[in-house]
């Protein structure tokens, strides 16, 4: 049985929330980042993204950006303004781009089902983004940007959401890359009902945001060693998450780049990919099944289908696409052993297309790249059920929430 709990969030006013709000702050680097606040002082990067305002050649993780984080965010506070709600309550978050539409509820979720697995994980996190955002949830006392979860959904759940999205909106407008965010701010007195639907959902599933959790655990261990009176109610025990139901959820492949051939001449190179894959020239960009892989190389595109004969060796989680080409082309060939810390390889969400992964190719940033076949949040789940880990980069969900909207201070 999983908790969710109301809370008071800081918000902006209503017809400041487009300009606040922001994308993630891990789809972008710095770059990118700067050029999106380019001309708006509102700008939520400026909080999760503070390098942009500091030189260029300023270390993102040194005593500075954490220092300007703070600093933008007591800012952004008096000159938006950002609002704390007067009660705790929960936020329904609706989410469009084209024609389908998820929503999900914005509520707090306790630390302790995250770190006791009823929260349930299908990725790793890493140590130094880990100490990331845990030392910038712990400079700013506040979780800026929600963790994305799924659950199994329930008509009880459903009707409460039919319910409260029935009434006008606190926040609605359109990001300029086309999404749709409208929020509601659920009425106090429906807390209990809430409460009480979602306690019949056994488990939640991180399906972004894994390294958001892990800070605020990490937070939360902090502050409650700095704590003699501590008693387990204290806002640093709950993260701020918002929980859809799976059925509405989209996945993307995350496709792979790579910056060299691990030492092999070109020839040598495609001869130890033939090893365990079948190999056709001219393929398509995107594969269109499981198994399949397009491999973009000297400015082709290859077909690779993994050998029957090596498939049917594999366990139910080494089949996985993700898995597959981890195991039997990333680390054996190219020597990525560890793609969570192996700076040679480079993650890009599928929202960004293939002609990212040609681009990166053509112009000498990545030596090959591969087009993934999207993972199933069936796949994610059973994996989770299973208490089994993906490789990292399994899943790119779209479309995004966006940061600044709700913050939950601790």
């Amino acid at each position: 049985m999983a908790i969710v709990k109301p809370f008071r969030a800081l918000r902006p006013l209503p017809e400041r929330a487009a300009d606040v709000s922001a994308v993630p702050y891990d789809v972008v680097n710095s770059t990118e980042a700067a050029q999106l606040a380019e001309g708006n002082a509102l700008s939520f990067l400026r909080v999760s993204r503070p390098e942009i305002e500091l030189p260029s050649d300023t270390d993102i993780y040194s005593d500075a950006v954490y220092a300007q984080a703070t600093a933008n965010f007591d800012r952004l506070m008096q000159a938006a303004p950002l609002t704390l709600e007067d009660e705790p309550t929960f936020y329904l978050y609706r989410l469009k781009m084209g024609e389908p539409t998820q929503t999900g509820l914005v509520a707090c979720c306790s630390v302790d089902e995250y770190d006791n697995d009823v929260i349930l994980k299908h990725e790793r996190t890493t140590q130094y983004k880990e100490d990331d955002r845990t030392r910038h949830i712990l400079s700013l006392r506040a979780q800026t940007g929600p963790v994305f979860l799924a659950y199994r959904g329930t008509e009880a759940i459903n009707a409460q959401v039919a319910e409260h999205t029935a009434s006008a909106p606190l926040f609605d407008f359109t990001a300029v890359d086309g999404v749709a965010h409208t929020l509601w701010r659920v009425p106090v007195t429906a807390n209990a009902a809430i409460s009480e639907a979602f306690g019949a959902v056994a488990n939640f599933y991180i399906a972004d945001g894994h390294h958001r959790a892990k800070s605020a655990s990490r937070a939360r261990e902090a502050l409650r060693a700095a704590n003699a009176a501590h008693t387990g109610t204290e806002e640093y025990n709950f993260f701020q998450g918002v929980l859809f139901p799976a059925d509405q959820l989209r996945i993307l492949a995350y496709n792979r780049a790579v910056k060299d051939l691990n030492g092999y001449a070109s020839a040598d190179f495609l001869d130890a990919v033939r090893g365990d894959f079948y190999v056709t020239e001219n393929a398509v960009p995107a594969p269109a099944e499981p198994h399949h892989f397009s491999m973009y190389f000297e400015g082709r595109w290859y077909g690779l289908k993994l050998r029957s004969d090596v498939t049917q060796r594999l366990r139910a989680i080494d089949r996985l696409d993700v898995s597959v080409l981890q195991d039997h082309l990333l680390a054996p060939v190219l020597g990525i052993q560890d793609p969570r810390t192996d700076r040679r390889i480079h993650f890009v969400g599928g929202i960004r297309g293939t002609a990212e992964l040609e681009k990166l190719v053509n112009e000498g940033q990545a030596a090959v790249a591969f087009s993934l076949y999207a993972t199933t949040l069936d796949d994610l789940m059973n994996v989770s059920d299973a208490g089994e880990i993906m490789p990292p980069k399994s899943t790119w969900f779209e479309p995004k929430l966006r940061d600044g909207l709700l913050s939950h201070l601790i």
